[in-house]
């Protein structure tokens, strides 16, 4: 055993040299060297298994080695793995077909990344507003909302609100304004006809698992209809069942003009994709943009395989009944410990929100330390992303795990008070 144990220190100590010496320095990884995954576990390279609530950041939603993702992936790598897109294949059709069925879009771009599919979003709103100006400069400028986060390129990062993302790169993309999150007066007195799109997510991720609210969703819709701007919505990380539904604005009286998606789309390959209606399609022709990786073969055969498992509907039903539970569990925790300040989100992305970050951060080690995998975000919110696969069984060890660190936490003198009976009913929809 001690051997055992003595290798495993060596080897991901090895590995951890390596990458100090080779990488650029932008993680900050837990000591943790993991070498496969099987369902809803991860397994270190000793063997430790891992339960998994936050599959890749909302990855691998189908968790790992799906049978389906798994049979997928061997009969396409046998066959040819990219093209380019200067030609075609088989399956780029047969995704856009489910995708925009799904969504009640018409058109599909596809891409490598969530903030990719941003990129392009933004470029497609300026060229929309270009083809249809009117007398005058055309409308260009972007509205944003507060604790956005669309990804790290630097058009994502401008419609981005947090500042530590933001300030070293400064200046960023001219023309883009901040609205206070589900704040109707604020969008209204920004909003002008220089606008050329509002930038939302329905269910915010970095920023804190926060729910956009119906009359935000409805005044940003009225407002672009009326003006002839377009709305956009950023599903990447709320979208493809994560929150019960196949898109999270569908949960709204409100359709976008387009939609990005990423993360579990190809199960832990690299795609993104860009939905839109056959009206701002017409802003895009042959060359004006484009993507040598994006679309490929290997990418869309696994996405196919991962929309026929999303579109059986005990798939849908189980994320909805085992999120109602998962939700309800954790509200029962900050019922007890007075470190929560509130629990939020839908289906199975989930947040709860503690006191301080010190607090968060020692909840998530904490987890580590229990081999179950979280993490926090807006510093002070734990994130859960599980795969659609959990049980109430994984549920329970989850929370049997968080109600011993929490009650840890909970005996702050300090901690403001908090309603108990309300917690989870802030930031829903």
């Amino acid at each position: 055993m001690k051997a055992t144990a003595a290798k495993a220190i060596s080897k991901l100590e090895a590995v951890k040299n390596a990458e100090a010496k080779l990488l650029l320095p932008t993680y900050d990884r837990h000591p943790v060297l993991f070498t496969r995954g099987r369902g809803v576990y991860l397994y270190d390279d000793a063997g430790n298994r891992y339960l998994d609530f936050l599959s890749g950041i909302g990855v691998n939603a189908l968790g790992h080695g799906h049978p389906a993702i798994r049979k997928a992936l061997a009969a396409q790598a046998a066959k040819v793995l990219h093209i380019s897109n200067l030609f075609y294949h088989e399956y780029q059709s047969a995704v856009a077909e489910r995708l925009t069925r799904l969504a009640g879009m018409d058109r599909v771009f596809f891409c490598n990344s969530g903030a990719e599919s941003w990129e392009g979003a933004l470029k497609l709103a300026r060229a929309y507003a270009q083809l249809n100006a009117k007398k005058g400069k055309p409308a260009w400028r972007i509205l944003a909302l507060e604790h956005s986060f669309h990804g790290r390129t630097m058009g994502a990062l401008s419609t981005t609100s947090t500042e530590k993302y933001r300030a070293p790169f400064e200046p960023l993309l001219p023309g883009v304004r901040f609205v206070r999150f589900n704040d109707v007066e604020d969008l209204e007195r920004k909003f002008d006809d220089t606008v050329c799109a509002v930038a939302v997510e329905p269910l915010q991720g970095e920023g804190g698992i926060n729910s956009l609210s119906p009359q935000f969703m409805a005044a940003a819709r009225a407002l672009t209809k009326k003006s002839g701007a377009l709305l956009l919505c950023d599903e990447i990380q709320c979208g493809l069942g994560r929150t019960g539904l196949p898109f999270a604005f569908q949960r709204y009286r409100a359709k976008p003009d387009i939609v990005t998606v990423a993360k579990p789309l190809a199960s832990g390959l690299p795609l993104g994709a860009i939905l839109t209606t056959e009206a701002v399609s017409r802003a895009i022709h042959p060359g004006l943009h484009g993507t040598t990786f994006g679309g490929g073969p290997m990418s869309c055969a696994v996405a196919l395989a991962f929309l026929e498992i999303l579109e059986n509907p005990s798939t849908l039903a189980h994320v909805n009944a085992i999120g109602d539970y998962f939700k309800r569990r954790l509200v029962e925790l900050a019922a007890r410990h007075n470190c929560v300040r509130d629990v939020r989100g839908a289906g199975l992305m989930l947040g709860m929100e503690l006191n301080s970050a010190e607090q968060a951060k020692a909840a998530v080690k904490g987890l580590l330390e229990r081999n179950i995998i979280a993490n926090r975000t807006h510093e002070t919110v734990l994130r859960f992303l599980p795969p659609y696969i959990i049980t109430q069984k994984h549920v329970d060890t989850v929370i049997a795990a968080l109600d011993e660190l929490l009650a840890e936490n909970s005996q702050d003198p300090g901690a403001p008070s908090l309603d108990r009976s309300k917690a989870g009913q802030r930031s829903q929809s």
